[in-house]
């Protein structure tokens, strides 16, 4: 009988006390298809991991790669993770009999010696004391609380390398974003040059026409105003193309003296030649490392409530010694000076335990934030990924038109060339025909930028670019949110 009731606690042992993980459900309607995506813009099938590599621009996959190997916030990340892998091993330790070896002399009275020699009527005396002792302690985790310590470290290891991921997610649609905007500023910096040479050219023949007798001042000063506003249109353009550069040298790990200008002469920004494939709202959930690193850190949350219900509980410790002890170093390894011993020790917060139940307190109530900080998280991604596509699908139709009216442009100008050489129309008609073609160029071009720039926001938005080749995360990984 008292063999089983010494078993009783040692069963316990099998279940670890507090919550167990279990994927948290997402709000409702999070897995339904995405209400701003259009049959004409997007197709339902997942974005590629490596996103980029839709755009088939050789450039833009290098720099990438480079921003991946070489960006200076994501080597910090590397090493945040590396360290909390650090902990996390040394949390598993605690699974194993923890050891310390200690060797030592002292010179001086020691008091069990001086006890003993005052009960056998000696003096006390001044000697040298040598000892050598390997001490051992194993914790019996009857209640969990090494096994919940540990899945903490694990699951906060995890929400660590899910930052990492995130922050590759934002180190490549941000490279991405400061190419496309050069060869977007490089493209409108073309259209503005076309302009300004285009100007120059009419400004030449008003000029012409003006010495021949056939024109006004007016006419010459009107010319040169559109001369004068083309020129001024470059230099926005070039310090814009200027700070995209700095700033892909930044993402690139590099210093502004070695920033990569040969990508200035890039003149039309990456072009998709399909439409864009976006997937569901339950792809999203398993895809965005955001969603992953709020999971973890739930799940970290929930096992440290049982770190904390643990510790309303006895925690006993085997442990024990053996070595030796002797006033002389050759006496260590006799049987004269051999020391040893071994026991349970049992610690408990008791009676006092409100230092525990506030710790549980805390506990759960970081649990509850958890949750509330995941479903947060969730809405946070479906609303940005929604936006992402509405402004994109908006885009797209305003490059439609403004392709349109870019062709109606054209056509105007060249018939009203074929009429002012004819003398149908004035000058002044001429300069406005001019205007509206060069106005409908730029607003191409910008329209350009902008396409591009709501492209990469929709992929950022989706999540990709994460997944590094070889990566050996701690531990195996939760069960995807929403999965269950």
């Amino acid at each position: 009988m008292r063999r089983a009731a010494f078993l009783i606690p040692l069963g316990l042992g099998a279940c670890a006390l507090g919550p167990n993980y279990t994927p948290p459900t997402p709000p409702a309607g999070s897995a339904a298809p995405f209400s701003a995506a259009s049959a004409s813009t997007t197709t339902a099938g997942n974005a590629p991991d490596e996103w980029w590599r839709l755009y088939d621009d050789p450039v833009l996959n290098g720099l990438i790669e480079e921003a991946f190997a070489k960006n200076e916030d994501l080597q910090v990340a590397e090493q945040n993770l590396a360290s909390s892998r650090a902990i996390y091993e040394g949390a598993r330790n605690l699974f194993f009999p923890q050891t310390v070896t200690a060797m030592g002399g002292t010179y001086g009275r020691d008091p069990v010696t001086n006890e003993i020699l005052i009960l056998g009527g000696h003096k006390p005396q001044t000697i040298w004391k040598y000892d050598a002792a390997l001490d051992v302690s194993y914790e019996l985790d009857l209640f969990g609380h090494v096994r919940r310590s540990v899945e903490a470290a694990r699951d906060s290891t995890e929400a660590v390398a899910a930052a990492r991921d995130e922050l590759r997610v934002t180190i490549a649609a941000e490279t991405a974003r400061a190419y496309g905007q050069i060869c977007a500023l490089g493209e409108q910096i073309n259209v503005a040059n076309e302009a300004l040479a285009l100007a120059q050219k009419q400004q030449q023949i008003i000029q012409q026409q003006y010495d021949a007798g056939a024109g006004t001042q007016f006419d010459i000063v009107r010319a040169q105003v559109v001369v004068t506003q083309a020129r001024a249109a470059l230099p926005p353009l070039l310090g814009e193309r200027e700070v995209a550069l700095y700033e892909l040298t930044a993402l690139l790990g590099e210093t502004p003296v070695n920033a990569p200008v040969a990508v200035e002469e890039c003149m039309q920004p990456p072009h998709l030649s399909a439409p864009v494939p976006v997937g569901d709202g339950a792809a999203l959930l398993q895809r965005r490392p955001d969603i992953r690193e709020a999971d973890r850190q739930l799940a970290a949350a929930l096992a440290n409530v049982g770190v904390a219900t643990a510790d309303l509980f006895p925690r006993v410790t085997l442990s024990g010694f053996y070595g030796g002890a002797s006033s002389e170093i050759h006496m260590l390894t006799s049987n004269n000076g051999l020391i040893w011993g071994v026991g349970p020790a049992i610690s408990w917060s008791f009676p006092n335990m409100a230092g525990p139940l506030a710790q549980l307190a805390e506990a759960k109530a970081n649990e509850r934030g958890a949750v509330d900080h995941f479903n947060s998280i969730v809405l946070q991604a479906l609303k940005e990924t929604e936006q992402a596509l509405a402004l994109y699908g908006a885009e797209l139709q305003h490059h439609d038109e403004l392709l349109a009216a870019q062709s109606e442009a054209q056509t105007e100008y060249s018939l009203a060339q074929n009429q002012y050489g004819a003398g149908g129309i004035s000058t002044l008609d001429l300069l406005a025909a001019e205007r509206t073609l060069t106005n409908a160029n730029a607003d191409v071009a910008a329209s350009d930028t902008a396409l591009v720039q709501d492209q990469i926001s929709v992929f950022k938005a989706l999540g990709g670019g994460w997944q590094a080749p070889s990566s050996n995360e701690a531990g195996g990984k939760g069960p995807a949110p929403g999965s269950g």
